[in-house]
Order: C-alpha cells, then sequence, then structure tokens
C-alpha cells in the first residue's frame, strides 16, 4: 500500500503528554519548537494535562491535520505514541514520532533517533512509508497487547510507583508481588482460520514488535515481516516456575521453554470462559474491552520514516 506524502511545507500538531511525568514538557516544547522554527516550519503543540484527555487531544490533532493539510506528531513514550496513533490510524494524516519514554520499542525499530533533537530534525526530512500495526476490537496498538497476567503487573506496578517513587527496584518488587500473589488461571477460547481450542493460562501476550520480540527469545518475530502478530500463551505453573520464564525471557530464552507456546496469526478470536468484558493492556495502557477479543491485522499506518541517512541501528 501506497500513501500520498504530505506537502513540503505540511504543519505538525505535536501531541505531547505532560502529564506523563516522565519528561519536562516545556523543555521538550522549546527543544522541537525551536528546531521547527529555524527551518521554518509551522507547527502547534497540543498539551495533554489530564491522562484522561490524551485521547480526546489526539482527536484534535487529526481533526487539524485533516482541516490544513498537516502532519500529526506523537511526543512520549509508547503509550502515548499508541493513542495518538490510534486516532490517526485510518483517518488520512501521516503520523511522526517524536520518543521520549523508556523502551522506545516502536521507533527503535523504526529506526527513529532517540535523541529528541536528532528525532526532530530527522522528521522535518522523512517521507511517508506504510508501517505494520495490530488491532483488537477495533483499538490499534504499536508494539503488544495482552491480557491476564501481564496488565495485571502493568497496574500493580503503577500503584506501587505512586505510592513508594518511580524507580527500578520498586518496579522489580511489585512484580514479584503480583507474581507470587496471581494464581487464576484462564480458561481461553481460541478461534483461528475456522478451528477452535481451548487453553488455560495466567496470560496472553500478543507482539507486533520485532525488536521486543527478538529480546525475549521469540522465533515468531519473523512472522511480522510477513504482515502478521506474534501470540504468546503461558501454561498454567508454579510461582517459581513463573519467575523462571520471566528470567529466561530477560536472558532472550523465553522461546526455548517447554511451558511457554508462541504462533504467527493474521486473525484471532479470544473468548475468556464467563467474562463478557476483559482487561487488556494495549502498548502499557490498561483498557476494558467486550468480549470475544478479536485480534488482527489492519492496514498499516503512514509513518514519517526517517530518510537512510537520519535512522539509526537498532540497539
Amino acid at each position: 500500500m501506497t500513501f500520498s506524502q504530505p506537502a513540503p511545507d505540511a504543519p505538525f500538531f505535536v501531541v505531547i503528554n505532560a502529564a506523563s511525568g516522565h519528561v519536562d514538557a516545556e523543555e521538550v516544547m522549546a527543544c522541537i519548537g525551536g528546531i521547527f522554527d529555524e527551518a521554518g516550519r509551522r507547527h502547534e503543540f497540543l498539551q495533554v494535562l489530564d491522562p484522561s484527555q490524551l485521547s480526546s487531544t489526539a482527536e484534535e490533532a487529526v481533526k487539524r491535520a485533516i482541516a490544513q493539510g498537516g502532519v500529526v506528531v506523537a511526543a512520549g513514550g509508547d503509550g502515548t505514541l499508541s493513542a495518538v496513533a490510534q486516532a490517526v490510524h485510518g483517518r488520512g494524516p501521516a503520523y511522526g514520532v517524536l520518543p521520549q519514554g523508556t523502551f522506545n520499542y516502536f521507533g527503535r525499530v523504526n529506526g527513529i533517533p532517540q535523541e529528541l533533537e536528532k528525532a526532530t530534525r530527522a522528521l522535518l526530512r522523512a517521507r511517508v512509508q506504510p508501517v505494520h500495526v495490530g488491532r483488537v476490537n477495533g483499538r490499534a496498538f504499536l508494539v503488544n497487547a495482552s491480557l491476564g497476567l501481564y496488565p495485571q503487573v502493568l497496574q500493580d506496578r503503577e500503584k506501587a510507583k505512586q505510592q513508594l517513587g518511580r524507580n527500578r527496584w520498586v518496579a522489580i518488587y511489585s512484580g514479584l508481588r503480583t507474581l507470587a500473589g496471581h494464581v487464576r488461571q484462564l480458561s481461553l477460547e481460541f478461534e483461528q482460520g475456522g478451528k477452535r481450542r481451548v487453553l488455560k493460562s495466567p496470560t496472553l501476550f500478543v507482539g507486533n514488535n520485532q525488536l521486543q520480540l527478538e529480546r525475549i527469545g521469540i522465533g515468531e518475530a519473523a512472522a511480522l515481516d510477513a504482515g502478521q502478530l506474534a501470540g504468546i500463551v503461558v501454561r498454567p505453573t508454579s510461582f517459581w516456575a513463573l519467575l523462571w520464564l520471566a528470567l529466561r525471557g530477560a536472558l532472550g530464552k523465553l522461546g526455548d521453554s517447554d511451558n511457554v507456546e508462541s504462533f504467527a496469526f493474521k486473525r484471532l478470536s479470544v473468548s475468556p470462559h464467563g467474562a463478557r468484558r476483559a482487561k487488556v493492556a494495549l502498548d502499557g495502557e490498561i483498557q476494558w474491552l467486550d468480549t470475544p477479543l478479536v485480534f488482527e491485522v489492519p492496514e498499516p499506518l503512514p509513518l514519517m520514516l526517517p530518510l537512510p541517512e537520519d535512522r539509526v541501528e537498532v540497539e
């Protein structure tokens, strides 16, 4: 699929999540704005001061971009990038990214510089290219989606950080507490290609980022190049076995475990037994979605991809 290129002077509408607490929004805007001013490029910042306003702010950016032939730009971590991509997807405007998070899997896998100044200058010369995204029940995701144990880990970790502070040891402590207390096994009915099966598992993880999947050792990472998603299911197991699996993932050997099943797909329907709604993590952000959960590969996203000479190698 090809997309039309925005005009060389197309304005940028930059959504910046000042409520995330990870960046100094004023400093970030000063850096971006200075580079755009130097290049004579029209731009407008749309700040998100309340996390609950992220989606509506992204929608406003899309409306302005459509009206003025502009580009919607997301400045933030993977969660912010995902929310803005959801607003852009299928609507027409090109989508630009200025990574500001911790992992930045989406930006890194697409060769976007991680330094703000370099990323901003690269955006000025970038060209639209279609990139692969995933979708569940109409909600786009860039990196991953999951239900069960993983969303609970994320939710508990955020609560712990609010109470004890944001650092790595708080995150580790919270994760161990969740693993120790999470004994519920989900009964999941899968439908893929007209075939049905039922699996019990504490979690389902759907990956859409080759870099992340390679880092944890999942062989289906290569399937993303064929326009598919990667599903990962953990078989019912004990706390210590789950802890060992987490360590294997950190060492890049998760896919070698007998307790892990991974598979590639283009469309997958998942029905948790007895649940009308399910808690799903989309790129780290928690959503409640009606069941069944339908994971699929929709039309691509029109990403402003840096020119080859501006791209950085994946580290």
